[in-house]
């Protein structure tokens, strides 16, 4: 069975709604994505990445040795639509699979730039914080 290094970076990552879906394979690591990213909430219910040329950063997160028939069958189904594999870079230069921002949602009303957070869990905990003053 062919299996692939799945980086994951909100909901996919322990303890996340869709972690489920991966949870059995191997967990490699915390991970990093080459500093050529910029990093968006989307509605708040999810993270997305989106490479750029220029002003990106570095992306935490955690990679996994995942096989393709459970990315095929269990993990894109339980993402959302405005979601898309691909593969991206690691900060060590190697390259792994991920989900990324479809092109066509990248002008939507929903996404915030969160870019400057340390990755999606600090910034749901500075969300929840500044929701509870």
């Amino acid at each position: 069975m062919t299996s692939v290094p799945l980086f994951v970076n909100g909901e996919g990552m322990r303890g996340g709604s869709v972690h489920h879906s991966i949870a059995e394979h191997p967990f490699l690591g915390v991970a990093h994505t080459a500093p050529i990213y910029r990093f968006y909430s989307v509605g708040d219910r999810f993270p997305a990445l989106w490479p750029v040329a220029e002003g990106g950063v570095s992306v935490v997160g955690e990679l996994y040795d995942v096989p393709l028939t459970t990315l095929r069958e269990r993990f894109i189904p339980a993402e959302p639509e405005e979601l898309e594999l691909s593969v991206i870079q690691l900060i060590d230069g190697s390259s792994a699979v991920a989900v990324v921002l479809r092109p066509n949602y990248l002008n939507s009303a929903e996404l915030v730039d969160i870019s400057d957070q340390d990755g999606w869990r600090a910034y749901r905990s500075q969300a929840a914080a500044t929701a509870g003053q």
